[in-house]
């Protein structure tokens, strides 16, 4: 295949499927296993974003490990690369996979699995970010994290001791990021997949989109 992003690669971070382990915050209006549906639908849907363009390589980083059946099918059926997530907390895991990603390619961006607003141009612009001159690239989410964070070279100031899971996470990206002089781009903001109303937010949508159809 020929890439757009030829130097770069796509990460995406995905847990397994597995009942009671995934989209908790659903439950109890979804049962654990409806809410690991959703999970599934989501990916899904994120991979078909990824391939929407052919920007560069991408690596489904899978946790606990690759050997789950659903990452098994997915590799199956998308072109992509299966490595499994490495560290005790969420920072770790990302900054090993940056550290790694970027021993083979000269930038790489980072996505999670449940952001529907997140598409193909907005990964693009993200690459093009990095190739013009950014250090760093990032796109917030509205509840105060973000979605997409992108990098040329190893920044382990913004992965380690985050207050992951809150609202502060983004506001405190920033000011590590201007503390260290990382160039930091960001772009438009994005919603995520977290409660229950954004779930049927994704599905109206996702109903729209197909009798658009």
């Amino acid at each position: 295949m020929i890439y757009l992003f030829p130097d770069s690669v796509l990460l995406i971070f995905c847990k397994a499927p597995i009942a009671g382990q995934v989209k908790t915050r659903l439950q109890p209006a979804l049962t654990a296993e409806q809410a690991a549906d959703a999970h599934r639908r989501l990916a899904r849907m994120t991979l078909e974003r990824a391939f929407g363009l052919p920007l560069c390589p991408v690596v489904l980083c899978c946790a606990p490990n690759a050997e789950h059946a659903f990452f098994r099918q997915c590799a199956a059926d998308y072109p992509l690369a299966l490595a499994d997530q490495r560290g005790n907390d969420l920072g770790e895991r990302m900054r090993n996979a940056f550290a790694e990603a970027l021993r083979h390619y000269r930038q790489a961006i980072l996505i999670g699995c449940d952001c529907p607003s997140l598409t193909a141009d907005d990964l693009r612009a993200a690459l093009a970010a990095l190739g013009n001159g950014s250090n760093a690239v990032i796109s917030p989410a509205i509840d105060g994290g973000y979605v997409l964070i992108g990098m040329k070279t190893d920044q382990p100031v913004l992965f380690s001791g985050m207050p992951w899971g809150t609202d502060k996470v983004m506001a405190e990206t920033r000011r590590r990021a201007e503390k260290a002089g990382i160039s930091l781009c960001e772009l438009e903001s994005q919603w995520d997949v977290d409660t229950l109303e954004d779930w049927e937010r994704y599905l109206k949508i996702s109903c729209l989109d197909s009798s658009d159809g």
